[in-house]
């Protein structure tokens, strides 16, 4: 049977559900992602299909969290590289987030897309639930669905 199990790496998140609550776990990558070359991110993960999302705690124990009542999901950019390629130059804007429940993110989003849909509002109104944050100390993912303003820093 061991030949059958998927490789998967054991990878730090702080996941912040609403209301600000940040948990410290860990989440099972596979080696190889499905939809692109190289090991699976994490949005890959959190913008999968998948209604739960299986952890685990800092103390051992297993949870499963309903991956629409993430919030933020915080990670080191290692393991979350800009899926761009480096092939196109992406559109960057350095935004502030404020969340329905009053948090405030800051960061950069950097996004490649055709260049008549790269507009801020276009990135922002696509269908994946979760999109990439680039903060001081490393990557966001930002769940859409609680997100309540973005404001474009002026720089």
């Amino acid at each position: 049977m061991e030949e059958l199990r998927v490789p998967k790496r054991r990878v730090p998140v702080e996941v912040v559900l609403p209301g600000g609550t940040a948990r410290r776990v860990f989440v099972f990558l596979s080696e190889a992602a499905p939809t692109h070359e190289g090991p699976e991110r994490l949005s890959d993960l959190l913008n999968g299909s998948d209604a739960f999302i299986p952890a685990v705690e800092a103390s051992g124990g297993v949870t499963f969290l309903h991956r629409t009542s993430i919030a933020v999901a915080r990670v080191s950019p290692d393991v979350e590289p800009d899926g761009g390629g480096g092939f196109t130059i992406p559109t960057e804007h350095e935004v502030e987030i404020t969340l329905a429940d009053g948090t405030q993110l800051a960061g950069l989003v950097s996004y490649v897309l055709p260049p008549e849909s790269a507009r801020l509002g276009d990135f922002l109104n696509r269908c994946e639930p979760f999109f990439r944050l680039l903060e001081r100390d490393g990557v966001a993912l930002v769940g859409r669905a609680h997100v309540a303003r973005v404001a474009l820093v002026s720089r």
